[in-house]
């Protein structure tokens, strides 16, 4: 197995653990073209009104009701209406996902090195089948948790620390890249893991503080200068 000293100290990692929305693939772009062509469909052309809705904490960010709330406060509910809004919805989504430049060769050159990789993310099961179905990733994992392995989401350690145990190795041997401060470098620091901050994907579409990681990605390949380097 790879031996990589990437840190302060001198243990070695063995597998790195990835968030995947905005990590691996630019969700929000997705998700802004999703809501044009919602409210197009319907005739107002403001996607940007409705992204917002998928903003507020009390709905969550995944969650499809943001569409039937919209649609109701613009006056324009109906089931029928409602039910092809979510299948414009979704379809265009999953069309309009982009993989970050650089991430296959990244996670290719990983694989080769012997690496562990494993994929938290927050969404459900059937979103992230669906999102590594569509780019084609999931065959560089070894194993992905989902929001309903532990009940628990980002965050709380709980998602990490269940990859870490289907990875085999203990969290001071692994690397935790994300883009959010709060729900991906928290959780990884405050279980002793490496932490390197996604800065290209991290889009600041809300106010959070969370720890300084230990590295900082420009790009998805500066990963690979960060091992090879060490």
């Amino acid at each position: 197995m790879t031996k990589l000293c990437v840190h302060r100290g001198e243990e070695p990692i063995h597998a790195i653990v990835f968030d995947m929305d905005n990590t691996l693939f630019d969700l929000v772009k997705a998700k802004l073209n999703a809501c044009r062509k919602v409210t197009g469909h319907v005739g107002i052309n403001d996607g940007e009104e409705l992204f917002e809705y998928f903003l507020r904490d009390e709905v969550g960010f995944e969650d499809v009701k943001n569409i039937a709330d919209y649609l109701r406060d613009r006056g324009f509910f109906e089931e029928t209406v409602y039910r092809d809004c979510r299948e414009i919805y979704e379809n265009e989504k999953l069309e309009n996902l982009q993989v970050y430049d650089g991430v296959r060769e990244t996670l290719s050159y990983l694989n080769s090195q012997g690496l562990r990789l494993g994929l938290v993310s927050d969404a459900n099961r059937k979103n992230v089948q669906a999102r590594l179905e569509r780019t084609k990733l999931g065959k560089y994992f070894d194993t992905t948790v989902s929001r309903e392995r532990t009940g628990k989401t980002k965050p709380e350690p709980e998602p990490v620390k269940s990859a870490l145990n289907d990875l085999g190795v203990d969290p001071e041997n692994a690397m935790m890249v994300g883009d959010s401060l709060r729900r991906d470098i928290a959780p990884g620091k405050g279980l002793g893991m490496v932490t390197a901050h996604a800065e290209y994907g991290d889009r600041n579409l809300e106010s959070e503080e969370g720890p300084e990681s230990d590295f900082g990605l420009q790009n998805p390949r500066d990963l690979v200068d960060l091992l090879k380097a060490s």
